[in-house]
């Protein structure tokens, strides 16, 4: 039987070019996908109506990089700079962490990220255990929590990896599919890595700030499309170049790459690259889980730095749009689910989330891209879908062990594995 959803009356913003911005219209939503956006779609046979009227209606915001686990962590690391983040979340929390804490912190970001309208996550799991126990202990929270996530395995080893590729995550079609968080070590290392995601049949995603890693990995001959790059800061145009002719995709992370000291977030040497970057939060230890803060960052940065010449004399003034675009279509190219998530088209898969629009910060809504970008926060997720299920429900989201859950949080609060 075909179970059908209608998300009835919001102004849509499909992020389609093709179909545009919708006054008013309808979604209709049959098995998990989008089969038609328009006014006036008649509720025959829906077996649940979603009233989106003076709500803005959008596809999932997709979330390309971020280190899950440590949301069990979160908020501890605020004033870190980044050499402080690497001593103390990576060397000597991380170590201290059981099975128990991962799988607490992977379900906690996983539904921060879903109360948050964040429907895609790319988890770039750098725990470095690299024992089934942890590793299982990470999936089963990402299976549990129903968000869409590519889980990225990263500091483990190449047996594990092809345990989980052969067991757990065989499918590029379910929700939960599988990358190779392909550090750079020496490059006989850098090799091996890269050999083993080509083996496994998969996309690869790493760090990069400064010097010539692109071009490494193209003179080694390991440079593959699919490939995220993450961060990206300090990268010359040959480098963001070397990244578009390749095929691959880059993630920026403003507000860590601005409080820990990364460098200026490369929004408009990537434009003037021919690159659309997506967005990320990357740890949670420092930032908020949201997407709203990333735009924010990215929105006010962009512009800032080509106002200021930081960015060259003919950096072009970022807009709103092209934020939203970052945080939609341009994660799910980046992840390179283009034709499956990233704007409300027929035949895609229904990620999507219904923002209320009459808070007394948000009304009147003149510029409803605008308003998502500049004015709106997580308090106005009203609703969010992913794969058409309902996971958050009228300011509310749909998970019964929640109340366990943040007791759990708390009892590893009190724990204090970092004291």
């Amino acid at each position: 039987m075909t179970v059908r959803t209608l998300v009835a009356g919001g102004r849509v913003l499909t992020m389609d070019p093709a179909l545009g911005e919708l006054p008013t219209a309808d979604i209709l939503v049959e098995d998990g996908r989008i089969t038609e956006v328009r006014p006036g779609i008649e509720a025959t046979g829906v077996g649940e109506v979603i009233d989106a009227h003076g709500c803005v209606v959008l596809p999932g915001f997709i979330d390309t990089h971020r280190h899950m686990w440590q949301a069990a962590l979160r908020g501890s690391g605020a004033d870190q700079t980044l050499d402080e983040y690497f001593a103390t979340v990576l060397h000597t929390l991380a170590p201290r962490l059981t099975a128990e804490d991962l799988h607490l912190g992977n379900l906690l970001s996983a539904l921060g990220a879903l109360d948050a309208g964040v429907t895609t996550v790319q988890d770039i799991s750098n725990v470095a255990k690299p024992t089934e126990e942890y590793t299982d202990a990470l999936l089963d929270a990402l299976t549990e929590s129903g968000l869409r996530t590519v889980f990225a395995y990263g500091h483990g080893s190449a047996q594990d990896a092809r345990r989980v590729r052969t067991d757990r995550l065989n499918s590029k079609d379910g929700l939960i599919t599988m990358a190779l968080n392909a550090e750079s070590g020496g490059d006989e290392a850098t090799s091996r890595s890269w050999a083993l995601a080509r083996e496994l049949d998969l996309p690869g995603a790493l760090h990069v700030r400064g010097g010539r890693p692109v071009t490494r990995l193209s003179r080694l001959g390991v440079l593959r499309p699919g490939t995220v790059f993450i961060h990206g800061t300090g990268l010359d145009a040959g480098e963001l170049a070397l990244i578009r002719d390749s095929g691959g995709a880059l993630s920026i992370a403003p507000a860590i790459e601005m409080t820990m000291g990364h460098g200026l977030p490369p929004f408009a040497a990537a434009t003037a690259a021919g690159l659309r970057p997506s967005l990320s939060v990357d740890v949670e230890v420092a930032a908020p889980s949201d997407m709203f803060t990333q735009m924010r960052a990215a929105f006010q940065v962009g512009r800032f730095a080509a106002l200021q010449g930081h960015a060259g004399p003919d950096a072009p003034l970022l807009t709103a749009r092209e934020v939203l675009e970052f945080a939609t279509v341009g994660g799910a190219e980046a992840l390179g689910m283009a034709d499956l998530i990233g704007s409300l088209t027929p035949g895609k898969q229904a990620d999507l989330l219904v923002l209320r629009a009459d808070r007394p910060g948000v009304a009147p809504l003149h510029d409803a891209t605008a308003a998502v970008v500049s004015a709106m926060d997580r308090a106005d997720v009203d609703t969010v879908l992913v794969a058409g299920r309902i996971v958050k429900r009228a300011g509310r989201l749909s998970y019964a062990g929640l109340p366990r859950l943040l007791a759990r949080a708390e009892e590893l609060r009190g724990r204090s594995p970092g004291r």
